[in-house]
Order: structure tokens, then C-alpha cells, then sequence
């Protein structure tokens, strides 16, 4: 048995023997009455008895091994996630009824709610719903019961406009239930794609998930991963190893670190459950339930006049010179909090959510300690991705502006930079939130219109420091006085000065109505905030007819 002290949801392979030990003698009290000759007291004792074993899941062994693994089960995930005594669960006795291999025959306590713990709770005070598969039981496959449990905690997410949560940790498709399996899946995959948008949908892929479960996460709004834990792929090493003869171990193909910092599949990366568990609660706390309200606003206690005095002297005086984009975002929100989105993956932009003046706001911010802050494909893809998701779910955008342009290079032209970052350009245009922007320092070429009065912008605001060109002074001098630098080389400095004087200066973009305001940096929070709360209420009604809209691909 648990500790004193301990959770009943503590699931030690002793408490596991326990419950098995209580239930075997409630079975033998009754074990020559038919339920039709049972009293009331009987059949209450009876079937509470059952209900208290399917807690145990799996039971003993499996749970032992879970624990070998470092990995929590699922009702040790519920415990943890949840405000003590708020989770309900549903579908405790659902069970197979596979008849392919008898799988109807085998013992309900063996397919201990088919494999996965469905229910809604509170999270620190806040309703979620919530799916957790159960590695425990058989795996954690998924086969038809499996996946209508899912559909219906889904469903019902979206009626009571709640957020859902998904924790995989399953060994896949249930073969032996067969196309009841595979059109289990197909029927997640629908869901998660019209539930789009629609409520938050959270993934936590705590174990494996190969094959076609991969795409139901892919679905989803963001995916946290573990290290050491997290197993992404949809070929396995055996089958890379049977196919093309190479040999890769799960970590390297489908670790939390390569999905989150290679190939973007992940957004959060930590390094252990309770880091990850955290992380979840943090990010619900920024989110509404659903697409119908706007996230809660919180009080934080640090002012929304407060000044930053500091802020004038964080831009170097050299244009080639880097500063810590993350440090300055620090010192404008509230208690220098930011929560980063892909923080691993196209690091040359910062996405984060963060709070200011209690209100939740998502911030795209290019950072020059990657790349001088130049936009790459993978900083392209996380961007509109998260832009996308905070206009979903009525988060404000707040977008901090100091990039030399795109990443330059034969890798990144080949590997289609002109497709990805034209994603950032249709999402921020299409974003109906409030929008305000920052240029810290260069906008040049496309990626400096990113937060631009053009692309729908509600404000913008530029510090001294600013710089606004089509390109960067040393090309655009070039290209204009080309005839003049073939005659006199000697005079490129003296022209890139005069060019800088004549067209960086931040009042000439002013004095077009281009920006709306140059501040002095130590009021950028104070003016931000300001703003917040006069945009509160934006509505945005004159969209055109579509059915939809035509992403870049």
C-alpha cells in the first residue's frame, strides 16, 4: 500500500497487489449468486469491488515495469495534473469487443478501460478534458472502444468549450481488432482536424507513438516532449533497417530532442514528466477554453506604466553587433516571465507567450544572436504556425522587428525559402487579433514588413535606433550607385553614410504614415500596455466570402 500521506493514485506495485488481493475476496463472497438473486448491498458491494480494481490498470508487473522505464502511469499522471478530487473519469469499464481473436473473452480486469484513462478535471481551477492511454494495458493500442472513448471526451470538449488534452504513450494500432483499429484512427484524425481551431488541442507524447498514431498529435496544436522518453516516428528503426539498411537506434530517429530542435515536429522539450506536466499547466494558464472567449486576464502585480530605462542602451551602436533578443522581452513583460514556443527549432526567431498588463499576448521577435536575426525556413514555419494558433484562440500579437532580411544561401533557396516564409506573410495578414509591433532596429527587405502597417498591423511603434529599407544600406548603395562605385570604389563608405542619413533616419517611414510613433524605449511597456487595453475589444467583421483560405504550402 501507499505511504501515509501518499495519493491513493501512488501506483505502487503493492498497492496494485492490494486491490487485486480486496477484489479477489469480494469474488469469492459471491461467486455462487447470480446476479438476478443478488440484494442491492450485494451488487453495490460487488461492482465497486471491480470498479476499485480497474484503478490498478494493468496491474502489478506492468506498473513495476512503467516505473523501470522512469515513466508515470496514467493515473499518476492524473494526480498530478489535476486540482486534487476534480477529475471524473469516463469509461472506466469500457472494454474490446474485438471478435477477430476472442478478444471479447478475454477478462474486463486484463483490458482495464481499454487501454486508456478518459475524464475532465480542473486545472488549477480551470476545466480540461482529457485522454491518457495506458501503456499498462496491452500496450496502450488503440482499437475501436479505445478510440470512441477519445472521440467522446473530444466532443464533449468542444460542446462545453474546454480545452483537451492528450497524453500518448501507446504501442499503436491493435492489430488484433483489424480495420475496427485502423477506422479508429481515421476517425481521430477527422476530429482533430474539423475540432481545429475550434478548442485548444494539447499533445504530450510521453512514450512511443509510431507509425499512423503520429499523425493524430501532428493534428493537434503543439506536442510536448521528454527526453529520453518521447518515441516520434512513422518508420521504426526495423523498418529502416530492413528498407535502406541503415541503423539508427529511436532516440536519434524520434527522440524529444531531434523532433524538437531538427525537424519542428515537437514544440516543448524537458527533461523529465514532472518538467513536461508543468509545462502544460503553464500553457493552459494563457489560453481561453475555446475559440468563442479570450484568454483570462490575470493579475500579476508589476505595473503597466512601469518604465525601462535600461532599454535605451541595449542596442549596440555597431549594426553588426548582436544583443540578446529574449533579455529585452524579459525586461517588457510582466515579472520577466515568457513561456517560448519551439524554443529548440529556427532559433534566429523567438516566439513566446507572456503576459503584460495581465493580459496573455504571444510575441514574435527576431533575435540576433541566431543568424543576425535573418528568417530561415524552419524560423518561417514555427512562426506562422504560432501566429496562426494565437489568432485561433485570441491571444494579442506583439511582434519586436530587428532582421537583415532572409537567411542568404543555395540550402535555403533549394529547400524552398520563398514558400516558407511566404507562410508568415498569409498568417500575420490574416490575423484578426490586435496587433502591435516594435522595430528595435533593422526592417529590412520582406522579413522587415513582418508586423508592418501594410500586413494589417493595429500599431507601430519604432525606437531612434530603427532602420526601415527595402535592403541593407552596403547592398542598396550598391545597386543605386553602381556607376559612380565602378568610377570612384573609394567613395562606398561616404555613399552607405549618405544613404543612411537620407533614408534610415526612423522619421522619414514616419513623416509616410508608415509608423505611427517613435518612442523613447523605456516606454515601450508602458505604451504596449496602454494599447492592449484600447484594442480589447477589436472586432473584425468585413472578411471576404471563402470556404477557406489557400495556405502556402
Amino acid at each position: 500500500m501507499a505511504e501515509e500521506g501518499v495519493s491513493k493514485w501512488t501506483t505502487t506495485e503493492e498497492w496494485a497487489l492490494e486491490k487485486e488481493k480486496k477484489y479477489k475476496e469480494v469474488a469469492e463472497k459471491y461467486k455462487d449468486k447470480k446476479w438476478a438473486d443478488m440484494t442491492s448491498d450485494d451488487k453495490c458491494e460487488l461492482v465497486l469491488a471491480k470498479k476499485s480494481l480497474l484503478e490498478r490498470m494493468g496491474g502489478a508487473k506492468t506498473i513495476k515495469r512503467q516505473h523501470d522505464r522512469n515513466k508515470y502511469t496514467s493515473r499518476e499522471r492524473v494526480e498530478k495534473l489535476f486540482d486534487p478530487g476534480t477529475f471524473i473519469e469516463i469509461g472506466r469499464h469500457a472494454r474490446s469487443s474485438g471478435l477477430h481473436y476472442g478478444l471479447y473473452k478475454v477478462p474486463g480486469d486484463e483490458f482495464a478501460a481499454d487501454g486508456i484513462v478518459t475524464g475532465y478535471g480542473l486545472v488549477n481551477g480551470r476545466p480540461l478534458y482529457f485522454f491518457c492511454q495506458d501503456f499498462t494495458v496491452w500496450g496502450g493500442t488503440l482499437g475501436r472502444i479505445h478510440a470512441d472513448k477519445i472521440m467522446r471526451v473530444a466532443s464533449e470538449a468542444v460542446q462545453n468549450n474546454c480545452p483537451i488534452l492528450y497524453i500518448a504513450d501507446s504501442g499503436g494500432a491493435r492489430i488484433q481488432e483489424g480495420t475496427d483499429s485502423l477506422a479508429g484512427y481515421g476517425d481521430l484524425f477527422y476530429y482533430n482536424s474539423i475540432y481545429s481551431g475550434s478548442v485548444p488541442q494539447l499533445c504530450a507524447i510521453i512514450g512511443p507513438c509510431a507509425g499512423g498514431a503520429v499523425y493524430s498529435p501532428a493534428l493537434m496544436d503543439c506536442i510536448f516532449m521528454v527526453e529520453g522518453l518521447t518515441e516520434a516516428f512513422i518508420t521504426g528503426p526495423i523498418v529502416i533497417k530492413a528498407v535502406l539498411g541503415e541503423d539508427v537506434n529511436k532516440e536519434t530517429l524520434g527522440g524529444a530532442r531531434v523532433n524538437c530542435e531538427r525537424s519542428g515536429n515537437g514544440t516543448f522539450y524537458a527533461l523529465s514528466e514532472d518538467e513536461c506536466i508543468e509545462q502544460i499547466k503553464k500553457m493552459l494558464g494563457f489560453l481561453p477554453g475555446s475559440a468563442r472567449e479570450k484568454p483570462p486576464r490575470v493579475e500579476t502585480g508589476d505595473p503597466a506604466n512601469r518604465l525601462v530605462p535600461e532599454l535605451s542602451r541595449i542596442i549596440p551602436s555597431d549594426p553588426q553587433a548582436t544583443y540578446d533578443m529574449r533579455e529585452l522581452l524579459r525586461k517588457v513583460v510582466d515579472n520577466r516571465d515568457i513561456f517560448e514556443w519551439g524554443e529548440l527549432f529556427g532559433p534566429s526567431i523567438t516566439c513566446a507567450l507572456a503576459r503584460m498588463d495581465g493580459y496573455s499576448v504571444g510575441i514574435v521577435a527576431h533575435n540576433p544572436m541566431h543568424l543576425g536575426g535573418a528568417v530561415d525556413r524552419n524560423a518561417s514555419d514555427k512562426t506562422a504556425r504560432f501566429i496562426r494558433f494565437c489568432d485561433a484562440y485570441n491571444v494579442p500579437l506583439i511582434t519586436f522587428v530587428d532582421t537583415p532580411g532572409y537567411a542568404a544561401g543555395k540550402a535555403e533557396e533549394i529547400g524552398g525559402l520563398i514558400r516558407h516564409n511566404a507562410k508568415i506573410i498569409h498568417a500575420y495578414s490574416e490575423a484578426t487579433v490586435p496587433k502591435i509591433s516594435v522595430i528595435t532596429r533593422k526592417a529590412y527587405g520582406g522579413p522587415g514588413l513582418l508586423g508592418s502597417k501594410m500586413l494589417g498591423a493595429d500599431l507601430v511603434l519604432t525606437w531612434p535606433t530603427s532602420e526601415m529599407s527595402p535592403a541593407s544600406p552596403e547592398v542598396a548603395v550598391q545597386t543605386i550607385e553602381k556607376e559612380a562605385l565602378a568610377a570612384a570604389p573609394e567613395k562606398f563608405e561616404a555613399l552607405v553614410r549618405e544613404y543612411k542619413s537620407r533614408i534610415l533616419n526612423p522619421e522619414v517611414p514616419a513623416g509616410d504614415f508608415y509608423i505611427d510613433e517613435i518612442i523613447d524605449p523605456a516606454e515601450t511597456r508602458s505604451v504596449i500596455c496602454r494599447a492592449l487595453k484600447m484594442f480589447e475589444k477589436k472586432v473584425v467583421d468585413t472578411l471576404l466570402y471563402k470556404k477557406h483560405n489557400v495556405k502556402p504550402h
